[in-house]
Formats: structure tokens, C-alpha cells, sequence
């Protein structure tokens, strides 16, 4: 199997993952938190759809204009050939700032989110059909917080969010019960 379509798939099992682990919560329970602090659910998966479609968007972007000579053809990088959870180990803090434009904005139940980020897989796949094995370790678009990242790296962020998310949902599920 590819290393591309083996990414694809990883991010698909860690998206079906979260959406199993949610789909039993109606849009209520969707909507509960222990704080005014803490994301509820339906928050966190809006947050998890800006957020992967943005970074889709970005690469998608970022290939095409690489591909037309409108951004330098690159290989080389701070966190070259590192793997993604030592990126984000660099970078981040231990209580990070989402940046605005994936930050949850609108609301709206929980059933909406859901369905709104299994939708992203498709966009995701035909993502994968255009973008060529040998692009993988070219320099994308770098991620608001980790900066630079290849399309590889990119797509590990996408299941390292998704498993992310997913730990911080059940903990709420086991402070709701």
C-alpha cells in the first residue's frame, strides 16, 4: 500500500473513531460542560471540523501553487522528517490557544457537527487522488501554531487532532456520567 493512501485511511479510522465515540449523545448531551472553560462535545467537533477543513483547503492550495511556480519547491525544513507528536511537543503549550478561524463559532447540535465532519473524508480522499506520493515531503502550508510541516507531517497532524479531541470527549463523557 502507499505511504498516501496509508495516511488517508489512518485519518479516516481516527475520524470514524471519534464519530463512534460521540454518536450515542443526543444533541443535549452534546451541548454539556463541566465549565464555562471547557469545550462541550458539539464544540469540540465543530472545532474539529474548521480546523481539518482548513487544513485541507491549505494543502490543497499550497500544492497547486507549488505546482505553478507561485511557491518555492521545497524539501527542507525545521522539523523535517520528524514525527508529528515531536513537532507538536516543540511547539505547542500545555494549554494552547486555538487560533480563531478554528475555533468553534456558530453552535448548533451536535448531530450537525458530525455529520458535517464525516463530510470532510470525502473532500479529504479527492484531496489524496490529486495530491502525487512523491509530493508527500514537500513544505505545505505551515500549521498556525507548529509552523513548518511537508503534506506528510500534515496529514499525521489530522489523525494526531482527531486522537487529540477524541481523549478530551471522553473525558467529558465520564465527568457527564
Amino acid at each position: 500500500m502507499s505511504t498516501l493512501k496509508n495516511l488517508l485511511e489512518n485519518v479516516s479510522a481516527a475520524r470514524k473513531q471519534y464519530l463512534d465515540q460521540v454518536k450515542d449523545y443526543d444533541d443535549a448531551q452534546g451541548q454539556w460542560k463541566p465549565s464555562p472553560l471547557v469545550w462541550s462535545i458539539s464544540e469540540n467537533t465543530e472545532h474539529l471540523f474548521w480546523a481539518e477543513q482548513g487544513g485541507i483547503l491549505g494543502m490543497w492550495k499550497t500544492i497547486h501553487a507549488i505546482r505553478e511556480g507561485k511557491m518555492p519547491r521545497s524539501f527542507e525544513s525545521i522539523h523535517r522528517d520528524m514525527p508529528v507528536e515531536e513537532i507538536v511537543r516543540l511547539t505547542w503549550k500545555d494549554k494552547e490557544e486555538v487560533p480563531a478561524v478554528a475555533a468553534p463559532r456558530l453552535g448548533g447540535p451536535l448531530s450537525f457537527w458530525s455529520h458535517s465532519l464525516n463530510s470532510l473524508q470525502t473532500v479529504l480522499n479527492a484531496f489524496g487522488e490529486d495530491l502525487k506520493e512523491e509530493e508527500l515531503k514537500l513544505q505545505a502550508h505551515p500549521h498556525p501554531i507548529s509552523g513548518a510541516m511537508d503534506f506528510h507531517q500534515r496529514l499525521e497532524f489530522l489523525v494526531f487532532h482527531l486522537n487529540r479531541h477524541e481523549k478530551q470527549v471522553a473525558q467529558l463523557i465520564a465527568e457527564m456520567k
